[in-house]
C-alpha cells in the first residue's frame, strides 16, 4: 500500500509508476483504492462510476478498469452533502456525520471488493487517502490503515517535499499513528529537486529516529503529459502552454464544483493551442475557443457564473462568433432552464440558463453511466468538419465512417429536450447493468445553434480526428491552413506512463518492495 503524509503527495501517480513496473515483469497485478474523493470519474464497461485515478492505474497494468478497484467513490457537491457511489452506482446523498455512521456498510462493501480482486489477481497495490494521521477520524477510516491491516499489506509512505516540512510530515505521521506505524516499512520523498548531497544527512537522520529507511527520492517531473486526479493541480496555476506555436487559444472557465477537466488533457498534446483556466472576461472574450466543463453542481456553477457576470462574457463571446462549447454540466448551463423540482442538486425549482443552446434540462433521481459509441448525425456538420481535415492534407486518407464513430462516456443526473440532435449515440453497458432508455428509437445527445454546440459525452477530445476536427474549424475562422498532426492521444499517454515508470524505477529501490511483499 502506498500511503501520503497529505492530499497531493503524489500517491496516485507512483501507483500508477508500480503497476507498470511489475505488469512489465510479467506480473498480474491491478490498483485498489477503498475509498476515493473526487470529481473526476470513468465508466467503467458496464456502466460503473470510479475515480479517474483507479483508471489510469488499471491502463498502466493493462488490464480493463472495474469497480472493484474503488468500491466508494465520493463526490462532493457542495451543501448537499456528497454523493455516496458504491460498486459503481449511487446509493445516495449524504453529510459528513451520516457518512461516518454508515460505515459498517461502507467497510462491507471494501471487503466484498477486496476479496474479488485478491481472488483474481496476483498482486494488488493500494492506495491511501489524503492521511493516515488524521486523528480524529481514525474510528471512521475504511480506506488507510484499516484497509492495511485488512489485507495485511506493508505500507510504504510518502511525502512531497515540495511543500516543505517533509521530514516532519514523515517523523509526525509515524508519532501519531502510535502501534499502527509498524505496517509502515519505508518512505518515498516525492518531488525532490536539488542537491541530493544535501538531502542525505536528513535520510540518515529520519532512519535513525523511526527505524524505516528512505527507499527513494523520487524527481520533480515537469509536464508529466498525465491526468491529474482532482483539481488541486489547477488552483496552482492555470495556464497549460505546450511548446510550439500557439495560434489557438483554448478558455475554460475554471467553476467551483468542476469535474472531469481531464476531457481537455489532449488538448496539451496539440502544438498549436494555448489552454487557460480562466474567469477573467477578458481572457473568455479574446479566447479562440470557449468550453464549459462539466460541474458536480451545475446550478450553483451556473449561479456563480452569474454573479460574477461572466454569463454575459459567454454570450458577447459566442456573439464575436468565438466557438463556445459546453460537456456535459457546461451542456446543460448552455440552454435555456434547468429543473430541479425534486432537489436532487439545489433547492432551486427553475434556473434560467445561458440560452445560446435551444434546450431545456431536468434534474432526475437515476444516473445516466454509459460508455458510448456516437455518430455524428448533423450532415452539414459533420461534412463541415470533414472536410476541414482532408484540406489538410491533400493525401490523408479519412473515411467518413471512420471519423464519424466516436467513444466517449456519459455520467449525468440531468435529462435534455428540445433542439437535440448533433449526434446518434449507442451506450454498452452489460445485462445487469441496464441503461434507462426503454424503447427501441434512436437515442439523439448534444445540439448546436450557430458557433455554439454541446454534448453529454466526456472523453470527446480523446477521438483525436475529431478534436483536430475542432482546431482546424477555428484555425479557418481565422484565416489559418488547416493543420494535419496526427496526434495520437492514447500514444502519447502510455509513453507517458512507461517514462513516469521507468524514472520511479531509477530513483526508487524495487528490490526492497519485492522483499517486504515476498514477490
Amino acid at each position: 500500500m502506498i500511503q501520503g503524509t497529505g492530499s497531493g503527495a503524489g500517491k496516485s501517480l507512483i501507483v500508477t509508476a508500480l503497476c507498470r513496473i511489475f505488469r512489465n515483469e510479467g506480473i498480474n497485478v491491478a490498483p485498489f483504492k477503498a475509498q476515493n474523493m473526487a470529481l473526476n470519474s470513468y465508466i467503467t464497461a458496464d456502466g460503473g462510476e470510479i475515480g479517474r485515478a483507479q483508471a489510469l492505474q488499471a491502463e498502466a497494468a493493462k488490464i480493463e478498469p472495474a469497480t472493484d478497484m474503488n468500491p466508494i467513490l465520493l463526490k462532493a457537491s457542495g451543501d448537499m452533502g456528497s454523493q455516496v457511489i458504491i460498486h459503481g452506482k449511487v446509493h445516495s446523498t449524504m453529510k459528513a456525520k451520516e457518512y461516518y455512521a454508515f460505515k459498517k456498510t461502507a467497510w462491507s462493501a471494501v471487503e466484498e471488493s477486496f476479496k474479488r480482486l485478491s481472488n483474481k489477481y496476483e498482486l494488488i497495490i493500494m492506495e491511501g487517502a489524503g492521511s493516515p494521521a488524521e486523528i480524529n477520524l481514525m474510528d471512521v477510516d475504511i480506506v488507510n490503515m484499516s484497509m492495511s491491516k485488512h489485507a495485511k499489506a506493508p505500507v510504504i509512505l510518502v511525502g512531497d517535499i515540495d511543500k516543505g516540512g517533509v521530514f516532519a510530515s514523515l517523523y509526525g505521521t509515524i508519532k501519531l499513528l502510535g502501534r499502527d506505524s509498524r505496517y509502515i516499512k519505508a518512505f518515498i520523498i516525492n518531488k525532490f529537486r536539488g542537491d541530493i548531497e544535501i538531502l542525505t544527512p536528513g535520510l540518515k537522520m529520519i532512519k535513525d529516529r523511526t527505524g524505516k529507511p528512505v527507499i527513494g527520492v523520487l524527481p520533480y517531473i515537469k509536464d508529466i503529459e498525465l491526468p491529474e486526479e482532482d483539481g488541486l493541480a489547477l488552483s496552482h496555476g492555470s495556464r497549460f502552454t505546450v511548446h510550439g506555436s500557439r495560434e489557438i487559444k483554448i478558455v475554460i472557465p475554471k467553476l467551483q464544483y468542476i469535474s472531469n477537466f481531464t476531457d481537455f488533457d489532449p488538448f496539451l498534446c496539440e502544438h498549436d493551442v494555448e489552454l487557460i483556466y480562466s474567469t477573467n472576461p477578458a481572457d473568455i472574450e479574446n479566447a479562440d475557443i470557449v468550453i464549459i466543463p462539466g460541474s458536480k453542481n451545475t446550478v450553483k456553477d451556473l449561479l456563480l457564473l452569474k454573479e460574477r457576470c461572466i454569463d454575459r462574457s459567454i454570450r458577447r463571446a459566442y456573439e464575436k462568433g468565438i466557438q463556445i462549447i459546453g460537456i456535459c454540466g457546461g451542456y446543460q448551463m448552455l440552454g435555456k432552464s434547468i429543473y430541479d423540482p425534486d432537489g436532487i442538486e439545489s433547492n432551486y425549482k427553475k434556473v434560467d440558463g445561458i440560452g445560446l443552446l435551444n434546450i431545456e434540462t431536468a434534474f432526475k433521481k437515476t444516473k445516466i453511466t454509459a460508455q458510448v459509441e456516437a455518430e455524428i448525425a448533423d450532415s452539414s456538420w459533420l461534412l463541415a468538419h470533414s472536410s476541414l481535415l482532408m484540406n489538410a492534407n491533400k493525401n490523408y486518407e479519412l473515411s467518413a465512417k471512420s471519423y464519424q464513430l466516436l467513444k466517449g462516456y456519459e455520467i449525468h443526473m440531468g435529462v435534455s429536450k428540445g433542439d437535440i440532435g448533433l449526434f446518434k449515440i449507442k451506450r454498452l453497458s452489460s445485462p445487469n447493468t441496464p441503461i434507462p432508455h426503454h424503447s427501441n428509437a434512436p437515442i439523439f445527445d448534444g445540439s448546436i445553434n450557430g458557433n455554439c454546440w454541446g454534448t453529454y459525452l466526456h472523453g470527446i477530445f480523446e477521438n483525436d480526428l475529431f478534436r483536430r476536427s475542432v482546431i482546424n474549424h477555428t484555425r479557418q475562422k481565422k484565416s489559418l491552413k488547416p493543420l494535419n498532426t496526427r496526434i495520437e492521444y492514447g500514444k502519447i499517454k502510455d509513453e507517458a506512463i512507461e517514462r513516469l515508470a521507468d524514472a520511479v524505477k531509477e530513483n526508487m529501490d524495487i528490490g526492497f518492495i519485492k522483499k517486504v511483499i515476498k514477490l
